[in-house]
């Protein structure tokens, strides 16, 4: 008799467990204990709190990342160099009234300027002489003088320096600047552009070499900025091209001057990329079997690829891989009469 009693308590107890509507729907019952939990008592975890921030900042900077933000600071200076030499053979323009940008003897006909402040929408473009700036697009942020010091208020602006996004992370990762002049508070830590001005004379070999060497500086500044990104905090805004390299971000009111917007309020920071540091700045790119002029009516037919790569691929350099497919090196030409095509 018990144990006929012991077996229908237990096919009552599979009864309830597949009747239950939580299981019987698939999902998960959470047993919850009986005895309420002790709430912590943060007077006594607050010191600990305080304690651990202060002592974080023993942890940096990381020894094993230091010879990395020399490189990327050493490559960096190789960069200006070689871009301000090449701007001296290969000819650069940059739109009057947007950002575009285009590499060639003669700016392209493609309809994609927005105008003066985005008033208008796929006009031509009004070409002008392009700079340094036009090809490394600079990226500025607060120097701080300590890595964990206290948050930026936004009365307090005026009182830090606008450096490189780059230099900024190098100097925080341990990298030490040699020249004084960086340290100059009148001087901008970007360098000038007329103080790296090549021979004016030279002939295509040395072009060549100072465009794999200018190459090759890109591609160095960009791995090593993705390597400190790994270990150094570094923050972007959603809304606009603002950065801070730090552990959380200023309060510093200015979110939308950037982009010409009427208002100006905070930030809303987000981790930050390679891109957001050095910017790609992505130009049409003109391949031997397309046409000296780049119509509108064939924008589908031509390439793309970061201004700095154009440019060192028309003084002579073998671009990398990975941008070939961006580049479109294999793709067809276009036609000789080719429709024309309607832009929304």
């Amino acid at each position: 008799m018990s144990q006929m009693s012991s077996i229908s308590r237990t096919h009552r107890k599979i009864w309830l467990f597949w009747t239950t509507p939580a299981i019987r729907d698939g999902g998960l019952v959470r047993m919850y204990s009986g005895h309420p939990r002790k709430k912590a008592d943060l007077k006594k975890l607050r010191p600990m709190i305080v304690e651990r921030i202060k002592n974080r900042a023993k942890d940096y900077p990381i020894k094993a990342m230091i010879p990395v933000a020399e490189d990327v600071l050493k490559a960096r200076v190789l960069l200006i160099q070689g871009v301000s030499t090449l701007l001296n053979f290969v000819p650069v323009w940059t739109c009057k009234f947007c950002p575009e940008v285009y590499i060639g003897e003669e700016g392209h006909l493609i309809k994609t300027c927005g105008g003066y402040r985005h008033r208008a929408k796929n006009q031509h473009h009004e070409w002008v002489k392009g700079s340094l700036n036009d090809i490394i697009v600079p990226v500025k942020t607060f120097h701080l003088k300590n890595m964990f010091q206290n948050v930026i208020e936004h009365q307090e602006r005026f009182d830090f320096d606008r450096v490189s996004a780059v230099v900024e992370l190098c100097l925080q990762a341990g990298a030490f600047l040699y020249d004084e002049r960086l340290y100059s508070r009148h001087l901008n830590f970007d360098t000038d552009v007329n103080s790296f001005v090549g021979d004016a004379y030279m002939c295509e070999e040395d072009q060549r070499f100072v465009a794999r060497g200018t190459l090759s500086a890109w591609e160095t500044v960009k791995s090593g900025v993705q390597k400190l990104l790994l270990a150094y905090p570094t923050k972007v805004c959603e809304h606009c091209s603002e950065v801070h390299v730090g552990p959380s971000g200023h309060r510093a009111r200015l979110c939308g001057v950037f982009k010409y917007q009427r208002w100006r309020g905070t930030h809303f920071w987000k981790k930050a990329e390679v891109d957001d540091l050095v910017p790609p700045n992505i130009v049409w790119f003109r391949r031997p079997q397309d046409p000296p002029l780049l119509l509108n009516t064939c924008r589908e037919f031509y390439g793309h690829a970061p201004a700095v790569v154009d440019l060192c691929v028309k003084a002579g350099a073998i671009p990398p891989s990975k941008y070939l497919c961006m580049m479109k090196m294999q793709g067809l030409a276009a036609p000789l009469s080719a429709p024309a095509v309607v832009v929304d």
